[in-house]
């Protein structure tokens, strides 16, 4: 069940016989869309950064988290961290989907929650010029680039898009060929997580 505001999160457990260690997001993401039914940890990515880079240990918390359903021109791909559709990070439209609110050592999405049901939205629109985009750029690593009048935010469960121009896709920090059409899905309680 998704997280409600006010309510503890996870459960305290043992860790589990078996646990098997994503390397990074990419790795937890495969798990994740192979269907792997046994219990599962990460060691490193954005997913980790966002649950606070906690270090093995025998007592962990179980933690149930929510995934991202992409349908990039007609291929289907799972995330866990984040989707980024861009030329350039300093010209043209940019399109983030974020389930965690880090993205490297950005804070990109500070209000989105691995479980909350939602994922959040970032859209640089292509007006905004290399000086307000260098501005914001200086400001991602605390989260304080928004609210800003060419960089919209919202909250979603589902969203699609269309690109006049084909944008490289960027699935969990790795590129994945490029995209004209993309949607993607919140999938609540996907998996289970082991911190």
């Amino acid at each position: 069940m998704t997280i409600r505001p006010g309510e503890e999160w996870g459960s305290p457990v043992d860790r589990p016989d078996g646990l098997v260690v994503a390397s990074d997001d990419l790795a937890l993401a495969g798990l994740v869309a192979s269907g792997h039914d046994g219990p599962l940890g990460v060691a490193a990515g954005d997913v980790h950064r966002s649950l606070g880079s906690p270090a093995p240990r025998e007592g962990m918390q179980r933690l149930p988290m929510d995934a991202l359903l992409v349908m990039a021109d007609g291929r289907t791909l799972t995330a866990v961290a984040h989707v980024v559709a861009r030329r350039s990070w300093w010209i043209g439209a940019v399109v983030g989907v974020f389930n965690v609110d880090q993205h490297g050592s950005w804070k990109v999405a500070p209000r989105a929650h691995p479980n909350d049901g939602r994922f959040d939205v970032a859209e640089v629109a292509p007006s905004m010029g290399p000086r307000q985009r260098f501005l914001a750029w200086r400001r991602l690593p605390a989260g304080t680039h928004v609210p800003h009048p060419a960089i919209a935010t919202r909250s979603a469960t589902s969203a699609e898009w269309r690109f006049a121009h084909p944008l490289t896709l960027w699935v969990d920090g790795v590129r994945d060929g490029t995209v004209r059409e993309l949607s993607v899905a919140i999938a609540p309680d996907a998996y289970e997580l082991h911190v």
